[in-house]
């Protein structure tokens, strides 16, 4: 190995989450075969079903809580086999970092337990192997295997995001992912002084001229402070070939999650980083203040237009507890609630006000690892929960929740666990638009008047963004990100086309 060092840039070079099937069906073909009941019907007589039969009826009673689909639906079971008393099969779950697996483990195993002619059961509980979210995701080079990249961003600084990443991604590791860092801040990277590698130089395989991530408690790095060059002077269009180069080059192997803590902003790193690699999904880092909402919205509105649905938000330094047994929020409140108001996303976790998480990540190693039972290391375990659990719901995505009709020339909505198709002018959901275009994002004054809509607006394109929303792009070039909560709200309101 050689040490990597910065080429010289022409400057104009620019479940539950465990539960989610890859390939979801109604029933798998092998327990049909056998005769397992569908969901309300009567059993069987013990008589009628194999030895196989009766133990995938048994394990067709764990029910993934979020999805409503058992995991023999799902096709979680694997070579299932039966030797006399003895039964032996597989769990295959999505993601090694499922929240719930324990639990599902746990059920397997008491429910084949409870057949009287069992006397043995031999579980193993794995997971599918890295493959990205979609066919062609655009992920070259040393990304090849990465299953999913998870963006940890703010458009803010100083409001803790590179804390949150960095304990996001230990805790992702805790649960039982395989997980990578990447620092995206070349003019401040922030991963040295969070983490203690014993090797802090980034290497290169003088063969394959890739650069070797270093390791810190299990987890991949990659940060420009790993260079050896400290932070960078240089303009944009080089910054962005450095993290081109940074991101695709390495050689980060077979990952479950890599977390790119992106840079405060939403200028050309960001947009480069979004045009490199597909994001699984984004975690946005905000602070109660009514200033961090308005930059964190424009970072949201970004991911959107870039087709990158948004998990969670985390909202740091939103209060702490007193000696006297009060809980105070100095910084005020309201801005994590509003932005998952407005914008539909689905998860909000709040962040305590204590020395101990600011001082970990100063001294190198961060909180989840030096204090794994604190109480603000279950709040990044809750958030990594969310974060896995929101990825996995991914692959059902709903995508014709809302869609246009041009026969009836207007929207037509069917929300997941909604009551049926409904209908929206295209109007009626431009006038709703929550964005700074039409809402003063200080006062909360709406300056978007009904008369500056015409009733003839049209949409050029509908598209999904995750599980949440839809980016609606209008004929104007207008950029819409329309909540599912607020389409039903509309429909509520009897505001319905034709």
């Amino acid at each position: 190995m050689s040490a990597w060092s910065l080429p010289c840039l022409d400057k104009a070079s620019s479940l539950h989450c465990c539960s989610t099937p890859a390939n979801a069906r109604p029933r798998p073909a092998a327990a049909a075969a056998l005769h397992i009941p569908q969901p309300g019907a009567a059993p069987p007589a013990e008589s009628l079903l194999s030895k196989e039969g009766q133990v995938l009826r048994e394990l067709a009673r764990i029910v993934d809580p979020d999805f409503g689909m058992d995991i023999v639906s799902c096709g979680f079971v694997k070579e299932l086999q039966t030797d006399g008393g003895r039964v032996s099969f597989k769990l295959e779950l999505t993601t090694p970092a499922c929240p719930i697996k324990d639990e599902f483990e746990r059920k397997a195993r008491d429910y084949v337990n409870a057949l009287p002619w069992v006397s043995q059961v031999d579980l193993a509980m794995t997971a599918q192997s890295a493959r990205p979210l979609g066919a062609d995701d655009g992920r070259a080079g040393g990304l090849a295997e990465v299953q999913h990249v998870i963006a940890v961003s703010s458009c803010k600084g100083g409001v803790g995001k590179s804390t949150v990443a960095v304990n996001l991604a230990y805790t992702l590791a805790q649960m039982g992912a395989r997980v990578g860092i990447f620092d995206a801040d070349v003019y401040g990277p922030s991963l040295p002084t969070m983490v203690s590698p014993e090797l802090r130089v980034l290497k290169m395989d003088p063969a394959t001229r890739m650069i070797e991530p270093t390791e810190y408690e299990g987890v991949k790095l990659v940060s420009f402070g790993f260079a050896g060059q400290g932070s960078a002077i240089m303009r944009g269009p080089m910054v962005s070939g450095v993290i081109q180069q940074l991101l695709t080059t390495a050689q980060w192997g077979v990952l479950d999650y890599l977390v790119v803590d992106f840079p405060p902003g939403t200028g050309d790193i960001q947009l480069t980083l979004c045009q490199t690699v597909q994001f699984s999904a984004a975690v946005v880092v905000t602070t109660p203040q009514k200033l961090a909402f308005v930059d964190v919205a424009k970072g949201i509105r970004m991911f959107a237009r870039m087709a990158v649905p948004c998990a969670a938000v985390a909202e740091n330094m939103a209060f702490f507890d007193g000696d006297d047994g009060r809980r105070y929020r100095p910084f005020g409140e309201g801005s994590g609630a509003r932005i998952v108001r407005d914008f539909g996303l689905p998860n909000l976790v709040q962040f305590p006000i204590v020395p101990e998480l600011s001082a970990a990540g100063d001294g190198g190693r961060p909180l989840v690892v030096a204090a794994p039972t604190s109480a603000t290391a279950q709040a990044f375990m809750e958030l990594g929960a969310l974060v896995v659990r929101e990825i996995a719901k991914l692959r059902l995505q709903p995508r014709n929740a809302v869609r246009f009709d041009e026969e009836r020339a207007a929207f037509a909505v069917n929300l997941p666990g909604g009551s049926g198709e409904f209908y929206l002018r295209p109007a009626v959901v431009r006038r709703a638009d929550t964005s700074a275009s039409s809402i003063n994002e200080w006062t909360g004054e709406r300056t978007l008047r009904d008369e500056d809509v015409p009733e003839d607006v049209r949409p050029a394109s509908v598209q999904p963004l995750g599980n949440y929303a839809a980016q609606i792009t209008w004929q104007d070039g207008f950029n819409q990100v329309a909540p599912f909560e607020l389409l039903q709200s509309l429909r509520d309101s009897r505001n319905v086309g034709a």
